[in-house]
């Protein structure tokens, strides 16, 4: 590994973004030099076009990985990340800029002067990309400067709206994230995780204690369809279904469990049913059946009523006209 810092770009139809969150990275003010490396995975817009012009202007800092259609997030940011010759690893999304000019000067500060810290990362801010507005986002779980990581594995696996490490406001230790790769590939490589953040923030809190720096480094952009951000009621049960899948994996591997981790459990089985009846879809409901069965989810009240609404075809379909009255409705009185 070299000392400097590689900072990996996943993106994917965003020829709008992609020049901004790029140049927010090379206007970085930092004592280690940069390389970034970009994980372009097929756009079928503009997008590869630009990444080709910033790799041709700078030769030297700028990998546009080759071309290979639907890896999906996960192989794509993994195959990036083993590209990566830096001591120190940091990322970006496509859609997503760094606000502060000083993220990564701030932040390898502190992996160099502590060794026991195996991340650190920031406070951010949404952006919304309808109206240009800016809005806090929720205060940190964790907002004290150290905090030990296998005190966060919890929360992490728990985690739903918002992530307890935002994985774009990070740097953190190639060494250590390349040891727990090797340690078990299946975490970072099974595509059926669905993410590709939870598993990192989850391997270096168990690995090291976690810096926190209270400064906004990192606009994220909401109003569009990014993975976590899909529209159909089907793309929302998939990644519903991959990332507790995930969380599931992790508690197993690490024998935990708790009541809070029961309760995440239930919403999430509750969640995947509910998916399921908007979709209309009886296969999807038999999947979260399964789920129930194989996470050994105690049933809620909810549960158990959306299981009565689902198991019959005709009050399945009275209770979606209900629920698009009531949407209609809704999306009345607020005009």
């Amino acid at each position: 590994m070299e000392n400097i810092i590689s900072v990996i770009v996943i993106t994917y139809n965003q020829e709008r973004t992609i020049g901004r969150a790029l140049d927010s990275i090379l206007n970085q003010r930092c004592h280690l030099p940069l390389e970034i490396i970009i994980g372009e995975d097929a756009s079928i817009d503009g997008t590869r076009k630009i990444c080709e012009t910033y790799a041709e202007r700078f030769p030297k800092v700028v990998k546009l990985m080759e071309k290979a259609p639907n890896k999906g997030i996960v192989d794509n940011y993994f195959d990036c990340l083993l590209t990566c010759k830096g001591k120190f690893i940091a990322d970006c999304a496509g859609d997503d800029y760094w606000t502060d000019p000083e993220k990564l000067e701030k932040e390898v500060y502190i992996l160099e002067r502590e060794p026991d810290v195996t991340l650190v990362h920031t406070a951010w801010q949404y952006l919304d990309e309808q109206t240009g507005e800016t809005l806090s986002a929720p205060p940190t779980l964790f907002p004290v400067p150290r905090t030990d990581g296998k005190k966060m594995l919890e929360a992490i696996i728990t985690q739903v709206e918002q992530p307890v490490i935002h994985l774009c406001t990070s740097l953190y230790r190639a060494s250590t994230i390349l040891e727990a790769y090797g340690e078990d590939t299946r975490l970072f490589r099974d595509k059926s995780f669905q993410c590709e953040d939870l598993q990192v923030a989850f391997a270096m809190a168990l690995h090291g204690k976690i810096a926190y720096l209270p400064d906004i480094t990192l606009s994220y952009t909401i109003g569009d369809t990014s993975a976590s951000n899909r529209n159909s009621p089907q793309k929302q049960f998939e990644f519903v279904l991959g990332t507790t899948r995930l969380s599931h994996y992790l508690c197993e591997k690490q024998q935990l469990r708790s009541e809070n981790i029961n309760r995440y459990f239930q919403r999430r089985v509750f969640a995947l049913f509910m998916h399921a009846f908007r979709a209309h879809d009886k296969q999807l409901r038999k999947l979260a059946k399964q789920c129930e069965e194989n996470w050994e989810v105690t049933p809620t009240l909810s549960i158990r009523l959306a299981k009565i609404i689902t198991s019959n075809t005709l009050t399945w379909r009275v209770f979606l006209v209900i629920r698009k009255i009531f949407v209609w409705l809704k999306q009345k009185s607020s005009r």
